[in-house]
């Protein structure tokens, strides 16, 4: 599984000239070292002389980061298999009207799938985001910057997966399928993009 591959690999591998894995387990992983940052930054504001009852909101972000960072790191390995799927789907047989049949309905299967889970990925990474927001400012100073760059890395998840859900809506020919993808990936970054840019803001002003 990508997921329990050293850095050093992981990255040969996306080097490699395999287009798997790719830029949404690249974006997966993204999300998840914003995730993982976040962590951090909640765990490094533990001292309740210091920051008051606020110590308490810190422990319970601090805790859905970490589940966040769980379900991201396991889109690395599903977007890879989804981006197999869809390869699997295009070697079938398409001899007999029946076989086209089948393809045909195999692409669309493997298509859809393949645009929902940089979907997942978009969503986690978005949540990051947010969770970002409600917490800048109020942790340990000494850790800002690793606020600022789970920020960033957050952002670069919701980017990452959004393109790869955009790619992936040329196999899909139910246009309404389209049309809801398309709605959700377009708020998801309007939503991300105000986050991003107010976060960068606030932590900014502080390093």
């Amino acid at each position: 599984m990508l997921k329990e591959l050293s850095v050093e690999v992981f990255v040969r591998e996306v080097a490699s000239s395999s287009p798997a894995p790719g830029g949404g387990s690249v974006a997966a992983l993204a999300g998840a070292q914003g995730a993982s940052l976040l962590s951090m930054y909640c765990n490094l504001s533990q001292n309740r002389e210091k920051l008051g009852e606020v110590v308490d909101e810190l422990q319970e972000k601090g805790e859905e980061a970490r589940f966040l960072k769980t379900k991201l790191i396991e889109a690395i390995d599903e977007d890879t298999l989804a981006f197999n799927q869809v390869m699997d789907a295009y070697r079938l047989p398409k001899e007999s009207d029946d076989e086209k049949a089948a393809r045909k309905e195999a692409i669309q299967k493997a298509g859809i799938n393949a645009a929902e889970i940089p979907l997942h990925t978009a969503r986690g990474s978005l949540r990051v985001l947010s969770l970002v927001s409600e917490v800048a400012g109020k942790g340990n100073p000494m850790a800002i910057t690793d606020l600022g760059v789970a920020n960033l890395q957050a952002f670069s998840g919701v980017t990452g997966a959004c393109y790869n859900v955009k790619i992936n809506l040329d196999m899909i020919k139910d246009q309404e399928k389209v049309t809801e993808f398309e709605e959700e990936i377009n708020a998801i970054m309007k939503e991300a993009e105000g986050l991003f840019n107010n976060n960068r803001k606030q932590i900014e002003e502080k390093v």
